[in-house]
């Protein structure tokens, strides 16, 4: 087995502490002069990069913009998991193709289904997204690194907002010696961020839900004030019915929906028949009595366009104004 070009560490001698980004991401970085460690604190674990990356290992589809916009998708040798066509445009996909995918098997719950030693054998300097099986003390103990978006660190309890896809994108900036690109990314993504607000305009007053249903009727998802979803509905004019929820994510029945009956719902979903994923709601009893599902005002979209906060929050915040902006 290849020598790993990074290692994670416990301490970083001689270097300066900065942070990533803007209030506790759940990212920090320390960072010197040119050419010396770079080091992350992810998810409560420093993780130390004595070198850019160079076999990168995709456990989750989040990075790629990231990873795109910093033109290091080159450096990805292995992908596993789902990476729906909609995300991306025809320069990110042409990228993707030549990624070799090591499996795209999920379970029930959309969790990625793939074996250590398959990962192993890539030789991966760093892993981007933990799996059920593959965590972090997993495959620190070889000698392989770790980073997972800093809204998806487990117990993350942490507010999410737009800044935070720029602090990520300066976070990964660092991480491949980027910074320059980083920085220019940016600069396009908070440009998109003032179209957006200058299109929204004063806050509409209505009211909205983002829930993840289960296909086929069974449990339902709502999201809190913990969730992506917070933020990107603020910005898009509407008030969370859930606004009052500090969780991320909780299951919620027909009967609360009906209470809070908000007018607009968006409804996520990984992969599959987006009709399928509405009926998952609608079909539900009771719920052709909600206000959202009477006036037609039900929007099915794919989760990374909402979580975690990536640059496709911003695709997806768009997409939502252009479905829901009020007539002019």
């Amino acid at each position: 087995m290849k020598t790993p070009r990074l290692a994670v560490t416990a301490t970083t001698v001689a270097l300066v502490l900065l942070a990533a980004g803007c209030g506790g991401t759940g990212d920090e970085s320390t960072t010197a002069s040119q050419g010396s460690p770079v080091t992350l604190t992810n998810c409560g674990a420093k993780v130390t990069f004595t070198n850019a990356p160079k076999r990168v290992v995709l456990l989750k589809s989040a990075a790629v913009p990231y990873l795109h916009s910093l033109g290091v998708m080159d450096r990805v040798t292995a992908r596993a998991g789902q990476y729906p066509k909609e995300y991306y445009d025809s320069a990110t996909l042409t990228e993707l193709d030549k990624v070799p995918l090591l499996t795209d098997k999920t379970d029930t719950s959309g969790h990625l289904q793939i074996s250590k030693e398959v990962v192993i054998s890539q030789h991966p300097d760093l892993v981007l997204g933990e799996a059920n099986n593959l965590s972090r003390d997993t495959l620190s103990a070889v000698g392989i690194p770790l980073l997972e978006e800093p809204a998806m660190c487990p117990d993350s309890t942490t507010v999410p907002t737009f800044d935070d896809i720029y602090s990520q994108m300066q976070a990964y900036g660092k991480v491949f010696d980027r910074e320059a690109e980083a920085a220019t990314a940016v600069t396009s993504l908070k440009e998109r961020m003032t179209t957006v607000k200058a299109e929204v305009g004063p806050t509409s007053g209505r009211t909205a839900a983002v829930l993840y249903p289960t296909v086929g009727g069974g449990t339902t998802y709502a999201y809190g004030t913990a969730s992506m979803a917070q933020p990107q509905l603020e910005a898009a004019g509407f008030r969370n019915v859930f606004g009052d929820v500090k969780e991320r994510v909780f299951e919620v029945t027909v009967e609360e929906l009906l209470g809070r009956n908000p007018d607009v719902l968006i409804l996520l979903y990984n992969d599959g028949d987006p009709e399928a994923v509405e009926q998952g709601l609608t079909g539900l009893p009771g719920a052709e009595k909600l206000n959202a599902v009477r006036t037609g005002n039900v929007m099915t979209q794919l989760f990374n366009f909402t979580e975690p906060p990536t640059p496709l929050s911003i695709d997806g915040l768009e997409r939502i104004v252009q479905r829901f902006k009020a007539p002019a």
